[in-house]
């Protein structure tokens, strides 16, 4: 998918840039695969915030994704690619032999008219989804599952991918885009490719009222609050933190400190941590 960019009448407008959705192909979503998402303004059920940053926006639908792929043995086709308001991927809409529809991540290559299928039995091509013993080693994968029959979690987001790198007992080893080397169970599933839309991360956005839009209020650095308001805050002019480390505004240890716990019992699955170092 290309980048467009604006006509600079007036100076956001000159650094803006677009998707020209060059790929899609279909422009309302399939009525039985979506439902309204409720706004909460990152609120709780007491009306307090407990995600900062959240509120206003679009009003957007969600579309509901098949991560799971356990439609086994029926080829889909391919109908349409279309744009999700609720991730940076691009969508897939198939339709089984059977009649059933669902959606798909798209991934790069994948055009209307194209065959996939799921299970073991499925060939080794772009959008099929096999577990990773059927997989060859060397694949670029991408949806993955972290427990057997959960559902993908892991590298779904817009032009990533994991490479699987070896097959040992009953684990794979993948290395993730973060860097990470990661055992997953060789019965867990993934799909074939290289997420599409690769181009996401060139957009720029160019003003704020785009990132409202998007459902994004501003961010007010601490330093420029008072000390009421934030550790940071206070002070004559533009004043150092006046702390051994950058906090939250609760005083918490913020910027670097690591919050993954010692004792995590998925500890032993990572081979490589992405910092280079490996978990002790």
């Amino acid at each position: 998918m290309g980048i467009k960019t604006y006509n600079p009448y007036t100076p956001s407008r000159r650094q803006m840039s677009g998707s020209d959705f060059s790929e899609i192909t279909k422009t309302t979503p399939e009525k039985s695969l979506i439902y309204s998402l409720k706004k909460n303004a990152g609120r709780n059920n007491q009306g307090k915030i407990t995600v900062r940053h959240h509120g206003g926006g679009n009003r957007r639908k969600y579309r509901i994704i098949d991560f799971k792929r356990n439609k086994d043995g029926i080829p889909a086709n391919v109908v349409a690619i279309e744009y999700d308001p609720n991730r940076t991927a691009n969508i897939a809409l198939i339709c089984y032999a059977d009649g059933q529809k669902s959606y798909i991540l798209a991934p790069e290559g994948l055009k209307v008219g194209m065959k996939v299928m799921n299970g073991p039995e499925a060939e080794v091509r772009t959008g099929n989804c096999l577990p990773l013993a059927q997989i060859p080693v060397g694949t670029l994968i991408h949806n993955i599952e972290l427990y057997p029959g959960k559902g993908g979690q892991m590298v779904r987001s817009a032009g990533n991918s994991a490479q699987l790198m070896a097959k040992e007992g009953k684990y794979a080893t993948l290395r993730l885009p973060s860097g990470e080397m990661r055992m997953v169970p060789l019965n867990a599933r993934a799909t074939i490719g290289v997420i599409g839309n690769g181009d996401h991360n060139l957009i720029n956005i160019g003003k704020a009222g785009r990132k409202r839009h998007m459902g994004i209020r501003p961010t007010v650095r601490g330093s420029v609050m008072n000390p009421n308001d934030h550790p940071h805050g206070g002070g004559e002019g533009r004043s150092p933190i006046g702390r051994p480390g950058p906090c939250t505004p609760w005083g918490k240890p913020a910027l670097g400190l690591k919050t993954r716990k010692k004792n995590k019992k998925s500890n032993k699955l990572i081979v490589r941590r992405r910092d280079g170092r490996t978990i002790e």
